[in-house]
């Protein structure tokens, strides 16, 4: 996969980013989104594909991006298929991090130092060119005001801005309101985006639990509370390598 091209993580990053302050809208449910939208983007390179509610690797090979080829090689070594809201619910160390600091390498954003209360340090991060966030927001902008069904990265990147939150950041007020209700209805047009943007408000709505078990066959008894779990339940939350810790806090 080459560079030429923007991420679906950056791409949502950049929307959420807030030109004039430099805070991110919606960190908490932000950081849910990043790790959808790296499913979504390994799922457009042909890496992943849906598995009814879970993500099967397809093909292992590297994408040349670092930070998507560490989720793929995580998702690979699970040897099966793993459910989207677990995924997507598992703990992700500075994953919203690295992905700023890629954009400020990038030259999309620079950080602005800057203090808490008067003590402790923050960084914040401006975009550089609010022309690259326009044109993202043009796009979902099209989609909302045409009707045309938009293309799968689009829809994608729709699906995920509304499963986070950023409908109101996007289009704030009453008068926003129809847009609002327009974004959430392209959650339709990508199968992969639909999937992975229903995750994300499952885990924010604290539905990331083991699906429902059959009742055990008559003559079986359930197992008891020192019984060693069954396979399903037994498989973890993955989890992303650490990034470094992070020696100044980071104003969201």
């Amino acid at each position: 996969m080459g560079r030429s091209r923007r991420t679906l993580p950056e791409e949502l990053l950049l929307l959420a980013l807030d030109p004039t302050t430099g805070t991110t809208a919606q960190p908490q449910s932000l950081d849910l989104g990043l790790a959808g939208a790296q499913l979504v983007e390994l799922a457009l390179a042909g890496r992943i594909a849906p598995d009814g509610d879970r993500i099967a690797v397809v093909a292992p090979r590297p994408t040349g991006d670092p930070t998507l080829d560490c989720a793929l090689e995580l998702l690979r070594r699970r040897g099966a298929p793993v459910r989207a809201v677990n995924w997507i619910g598992g703990p992700r160390l500075g994953l919203r991090q690295t992905y700023l600091s890629h954009l400020e390498r990038c030259g999309m954003v620079h950080a602005v130092e800057g203090q808490m209360c008067g003590v402790l340090p923050t960084t914040r991060y401006q975009a550089t060119d609010t022309a690259i966030s326009r044109e993202i927001k043009a796009r979902l902008d099209s989609a909302i005001r045409t009707g045309v069904p938009p293309d799968p990265r689009t829809a994608a990147l729709a699906a995920l801005a509304h499963a986070v939150g950023l409908g109101k950041h996007l289009y704030p007020g009453n008068e926003g309101r129809s847009s609002r209700s327009r974004l959430r209805d392209l959650i339709r047009h990508d199968p992969m985006g639909g999937l992975v943007a229903h995750a994300v408000m499952d885990v924010q709505n604290g539905a990331a639990a083991q699906p429902r078990r059959s009742p055990a066959p008559a003559g079986r008894q359930a197992p008891g509370p020192g019984a060693r779990p069954a396979p399903e339940a037994a498989r973890g939350v993955p989890a992303q390598p650490r990034h470094g810790s992070m020696a100044r806090a980071v104003a969201h």
